[in-house]
């Protein structure tokens, strides 16, 4: 399970204050020792995150932060603001309260934020075989919690089983196994160009594989220059090709129209974020002029290639587009620049490392600018003109009529 993408996992963040027992928590529940255990207040000053498999909920990601307590000094009040933005990608969270010590105004803000944000919270009154003190029986009174002794394994598995019955359902949505039916032949068209990783595929390509074989379909897989002859030599057309986003034009010269067709990005875009607002932004396209800022937001940082697709693609096909040159800015990793409403159009990436709770608050920032904001794979199929084929295969967009409804 050290190998499925955090961007699949279930966000779990822990809060409490310093000594609470946080790190104990996350200990006990990965039986491991993941997180540094120190009686020395602060001993976590950043949030450290924890990949683990959690049954029958799948993988999650655990995620320690620093105490809520840590109000000392302008530092410490950083440190705690940091980690209450946790929350901004999180699922779930657990709220440790130490049995013999304070508890209060600090752990009400937690709750607050979490009630604010739609994320479910739970309990956990850590440290239980020790006498418990009058402020915190007193600010448990009338709430539900869960009691534990992580230094003893107390109570770990009710926690566990309390974790499972608060994950919220349908966190995440298929990428594209409730798409398929059992027998169908589905074609990968996935490009080994300078951008694929030395002997691996790219993240949106593995799921693909993993959700044909988990609907009992077909997988093949070929690049741009075999699919001519892979399709010659099937008996049937496939039931579905997915394509790199890169090779939209190419593959959708070569594949016939009577084969539904989409992208690997796409199709990342529906599973992460919210795809319709995507597909209402890209119009904004035909309005944009030469002089224009467009921002390019990937949500990760690597290093570009002389052919990167953010850096080098998109602004060729925009500015072609647009018949002159925009001026195009790129903003990887988890933030948007602070002159965000001097950009006419944001085009983000298919989002493989990013969970969906993430996503859709990236989404939301722009969106309260009144800014369009649309995705790497729905822009190229618009502009190459594979655009509303591209979008068929997904059930909302089957119809045409949805478009024009939009637009």
């Amino acid at each position: 399970m050290a190998k499925v993408m955090n961007g699949d996992r279930l966000h779990i963040a822990i809060f409490g204050r310093r000594n609470a027992g946080k790190s104990s928590i996350i200990n006990a529940l990965t039986g491991q020792p993941v997180s540094i255990v120190s009686d020395t207040p602060g001993t976590t000053t950043d949030p450290v995150s924890k990949a683990m498999e959690l049954l029958p909920v799948g993988p999650v990601m655990l995620i320690d932060t620093a105490g809520i307590d840590d109000t000392e000094n302008e530092l410490g009040l950083e440190r705690v603001r940091r980690s209450l933005r946790v929350l901004e990608s999180s699922d779930m969270a657990l709220l440790v309260v130490d049995a013999s010590g304070n508890a209060g105004e600090l752990e009400d803000e937690v709750l607050k934020k979490c009630d604010e944000q739609k994320v479910p919270c739970i309990i956990i009154l850590n440290k239980a075989d020790l006498p418990q003190s009058d402020k915190t029986a007193g600010w448990l009174n009338g709430k539900s919690f869960v009691k534990t002794s992580a230094k003893n394994s107390e109570g770990i598995e009710i926690l566990k089983e309390k974790i499972i019955e608060a994950a919220p359902s349908g966190w995440e949505p298929p990428f594209l196994k409730d798409l398929l039916s059992p027998g169908q032949v589905i074609l990968l068209v996935t490009p080994i160009d300078a951008s694929a990783p030395k002997g691996r595929m790219i993240m949106p390509q593995v799921r693909a594989w993993r959700d044909i074989l988990d609907a009992d379909a077909i997988a093949l897989s070929c690049q741009t220059e075999e699919l001519a002859a892979t399709l010659a030599k099937l008996k049937d057309p496939p039931d579905l090709v997915v394509t790199d986003s890169q090779v939209f034009p190419k593959v959708a010269a070569v594949v016939p129209e009577s084969v539904p067709l989409t992208s690997f990005s796409i199709l990342s875009a529906r599973q992460k974020g919210d795809l319709a607002e995507m597909v209402r932004a890209v119009k904004a396209v035909d309005s944009l002029r030469p002089g224009d800022k467009v921002l390019i937001a990937e949500s990760c940082t690597h290093h570009s290639l002389h052919d990167d697709i953010a850096r080098v693609k998109i602004p060729k096909l925009l500015n072609k587009k647009v018949g002159g040159d925009l001026i195009i800015d790129i903003a990887a990793g988890a933030g948007y620049p602070e002159n965000l409403q001097e950009y006419k159009l944001v085009i983000h990436c298919g989002a493989c490392t990013l969970n969906r709770r993430e996503m859709l608050r990236r989404q939301a920032v722009p969106a309260k600018l009144g800014l369009p904001m649309t995705n790497f794979g729905v822009l190229i199929s618009y502009i190459s003109g594979v655009f509303p084929r591209a979008l068929k295969p997904i059930p909302e967009f089957e119809e045409e009529t949805w478009l024009r409804k939009q637009w």
